[in-house]
């Protein structure tokens, strides 16, 4: 009967040895089946945002219109013109240019530049076309041009200085009326030195309006 048991006992004890083995092997086999752990690579920081364009910043496909000088030959809309003369003008501490021009048909335009602070500061570029005024004064209140309302919206009387053939004199001061329609036309009345009144209505430009093609020697 001891035989017995302790025969018992020999064969358990093998059977469990056998059972570890084989598991053991199998644990190895998977492990060496198994792909090793992929590498995560280190989190990079975050690009630094871009930096803004300067105010009034006109891009780097465009011409900066405030880059103009007097004999420039540029293009408006693509139509061909030359920068006879300029008007440098400042009141209250705004300052902006008055370009004269001469188109290919021989007329004379106004084209002025001026950067309205803000926030960010904007580059305002206006083309201006002359309206006859048959006299007429700019009022304090509403006037009627052409059938269309226009409403003040500013006006005063600034220092200029000329360049070139302006028709002005070369120093002087520059009486201003500006008025608004409720479609957003814009209407400006002109005197220098106390003369005529003239007056323009304004269209304004996008960027990429206008162009240098020569510049003047």
């Amino acid at each position: 009967m001891t035989s017995m048991v302790v025969l018992g006992l020999s064969i358990a004890t093998v059977l469990l040895l056998l059972g570890a083995f084989l598991t053991t092997v199998r644990q190895d086999r998977k492990g060496r089946t198994s792909p090793p752990p992929a590498e995560v690579a280190p989190a990079e920081p975050p690009l630094p945002a871009p930096v803004s364009a300067p105010p009034g910043h006109a891009g780097t496909d465009y011409t900066d219109p405030r880059t103009i000088e007097v004999g420039d030959r540029i293009e408006v809309l693509g139509s061909p013109a030359r920068v006879l003369g300029a008007m440098y003008v400042s009141w209250q501490g705004q300052q902006w240019t008055e370009f004269v021009l001469r188109d290919a048909a021989r007329r004379r335009q106004r084209l002025s530049v001026e950067v309205h602070s803000g926030d960010p500061p904007h580059l305002e570029v206006l083309l201006w076309t002359d309206v006859p005024t048959q006299g007429m004064v700019p009022a304090k209140s509403m006037l009627i041009m052409e059938g269309v309302e226009f409403f003040p919206i500013e006006r005063g009387t600034g220092a200029f200085r000329s360049e070139g053939d302006t028709g002005n004199p070369e120093r002087g001061l520059l009486d201003f009326a500006d008025y608004r329609a409720s479609d957003g036309r814009l209407l400006s009345f002109e005197r220098i030195q106390g003369g005529s009144w003239t007056a323009g209505y304004a269209q304004p430009l996008p960027p990429g309006s206008i162009s240098i093609v020569h510049r003047a020697p």
